[in-house]
């Protein structure tokens, strides 16, 4: 067993799933956002402070059935838009960064689903899902190799498949019931994995130590022979040749989060300058008559306006592009969308959680606001996938034609 982990304790298992509510629409789904919203704001700024894991706010997340909203009509999903989707997460980050990133792996994963899976294993895991058990995620090896080496392997015996390995940044496993992971199979090839949170073999430790995104629990997963049924082994080996847009779904609620942090900072710093800061001396009267208060406030909101229209936009490109056969051309238009959402978003939730405490002042540091947790989260959050490399796509397309490579973080 990795030393890192050696010494922490298995989490308790998630309590079982009831029935959650049906979302029928985008405007329901909107609706059922902002009333989550208000469950995760109450009390986002103690939770971060003392590290107290969001177990009821993820549960209410579950029960208003936003964790079905792309699961297909056809299956009784509520099939929304994915300019939905991203206001969806908008909506949730801006009142805790943290926990809306833990059911964010559901999606992406249910975008593989979509594209991977046979009906058989959709309609399975769709049932699931719609029953309300909630998908994790068992990410890269913490091993200094390459993100894309993977060395957890499935092998077959008497006994059925087995699963063993080690995995890190496992954003949702310790709140899920099924975690699906990537893994070698015993001919070699790459499958996603679903194994169940409470197989034996299964031990999710909450190690993660980031000084933001601090109750997202994006720690270790260990499979040590885990039992796995084999009829949920999904092989990933025909997407390599195929164009899709999982790798583009993904990075478009990573977008949303970054935009909903930065939403949520802006929220914060105008609260706090209209109830709070005092101003300069012999500058103005009130906060509300400094010039030069005035005028930043004004460039964040445009900033923040420009970074939310430009993320509207992408979902709309990817509702307009999954409504056809999907090209190798459409999955890069897809792309350099998402990548012009995502470097707006990273450098708006930057820009925004520090002009916060700069606007603010002096005051905004005392521990009892915890306004830093908007940075701390901005900064984690957006290093999930560097964003000098969408400027690298962007600008490659734009000036070789170079079609961006296909891959979960395109």
């Amino acid at each position: 067993m990795d030393e890192s982990v050696a010494d922490g304790a298995a989490e308790p298992m998630p309590p079982p799933p009831s029935p959650p509510h049906r979302i029928g629409s985008d405007a329901e789904a909107i609706a059922a956002a902002q009333a989550v919203a208000r469950i995760f704001a109450a009390g986002a700024a103690e939770r971060d402070r003392d590290r107290r894991l969001p177990w009821g706010e993820i549960a209410a997340f579950t029960d208003s059935g936003l964790g079905g909203l792309t699961v297909p009509r056809a299956h009784g999903g509520a099939e929304v838009s994915y300019a939905t989707l991203a206001e969806v997460f908008t909506i949730l980050a801006a009142a805790d960064g943290s926990a809306a990133q833990i059911p964010q792996n559901q999606f992406g994963v249910l975008a593989l689903v979509a594209v991977a899976a046979s009906p058989a294993q959709q309609a399975r895991i769709y049932r699931d899902v719609l029953a309300g058990h909630r998908i994790g995620n068992a990410g890269p090896a913490r091993n200094g190799k390459a993100i894309t080496r993977v060395e957890t392997r499935l092998t077959s015996g008497p006994a059925g498949p087995r699963l063993s390995g080690h995995r890190f940044y496992s954003t949702g496993a310790l709140f899920a019931h099924w975690i699906p992971t990537r893994a070698v199979g015993p001919d070699g090839g790459p499958l996603l994995v679903f194994v169940r949170r409470d197989a034996p073999g299964v031990r999710v430790v909450d190690d993660w130590q980031g000084f933001g995104q601090r109750t997202t629990a994006s720690g270790s997963v260990l499979f040590e022979n885990a039992p796995v049924e084999a009829d949920l082994t999904i092989d990933l080996a025909p997407l390599a040749g195929r164009p899709g847009l999982f790798g583009p779904i993904s990075q478009l609620i990573h977008a949303a989060i970054d935009a909903g942090l930065a939403r949520g900072a802006v929220a914060a710093a105008l609260d706090f300058l209209r109830t709070r800061t005092r101003p300069y001396p012999f500058t103005a009267e009130t906060v509300a008559e400094d010039p030069h208060i005035l005028g930043e406030v004004g460039r964040l909101t445009v900033d923040l306006h420009a970074a939310e229209a430009v993320l509207a936009r992408a979902g709309r490109t990817l509702d307009r592009i999954a409504a056809a056969p999907v090209t190798a051309q459409s999955a890069a238009e897809a792309s350099v969308a998402v990548a012009q959402a995502k470097i707006l978003t990273t450098e708006v939730a930057l820009e925004a959680s520090e002009r916060l405490l700069e606007l603010a002042g002096a005051s905004a540091t005392r521990d009892g606001y915890n306004l830093g947790r908007f940075w701390r989260d901005a900064r984690v959050h957006t290093l999930h996938d560097p964003v000098r490399w969408k400027y690298h796509l962007l600008g490659n397309h734009a000036l070789n034609g170079v079609l961006p490579a296909r891959h979960q973080w395109n």
